[in-house]
């Protein structure tokens, strides 16, 4: 099985790590496409590199190569998170626009009818905001909003990140024990 990770400019890069960290521990190739943006992100709020982020994934793609194989739907994957998903990014996706390859392997996912994941990071949701998250949701993806449970008593912050990154790889139908569930 091969999934693809995207992360986008949006606070909360350590979601796409995260999964990236988890699914290379269960031996899922990944294919990670990583914005500009997110790379600034992710030297401003984690430990790690943009290229530490790069090591984690058995393939990373430039964010305008549209050769790289997650750019066509003849290529098979098991579906595509992005982790996190900024508001541009999702109007991108809600709206078709494929003018780089995080939003063109979104778009596949789409018309192949795959798993696509858009873990939304934005707070106060403006009207247009929860606009694309419907559009998009009614072409097929599914909408997860950074919003962990707290049922679970989380001790840390890695907890909360676990519980979100938990959610998304439930979604893929990928097992995994990385959180507490409701009992």
């Amino acid at each position: 099985m091969e999934i693809i990770v995207g992360i986008s400019g949006a606070s909360g890069v350590q979601y796409g790590i995260r999964l990236l960290e988890v699914l290379a521990e269960k031996g899922v190739k990944t294919h990670l496409v990583l914005t500009e943006a997110a790379k600034q992100i992710i030297e401003i709020e984690t430990d790690y590199s943009p290229e530490a982020v790069q090591k984690l994934a058995t393939w990373n793609h430039a964010q305008k190569d549209f050769s790289a194989p997650i750019a066509s739907g003849s290529h098979a994957t098991g579906g595509m998170v992005i982790a996190p998903c900024s508001m541009k990014t999702l109007g991108a996706v809600a709206n078709g626009i494929s003018d780089t390859l995080l939003t063109r392997a979104a778009d596949v996912c789409l018309k192949e009818e795959r798993k696509l994941i858009l873990l939304t990071r934005e707070t106060p949701l403006s009207l247009i905001h929860l606009e694309n998250m419907l559009r998009a949701k009614r072409a097929g993806a599914s909408i997860l909003p950074a919003c962990p449970g707290f049922y679970s008593r989380p001790k840390t912050i890695d907890d909360l990140i676990d519980t979100m990154a938990g959610r998304a790889l439930d979604l893929l139908g990928i097992e995994n024990e990385i959180y507490r569930r409701w009992e």
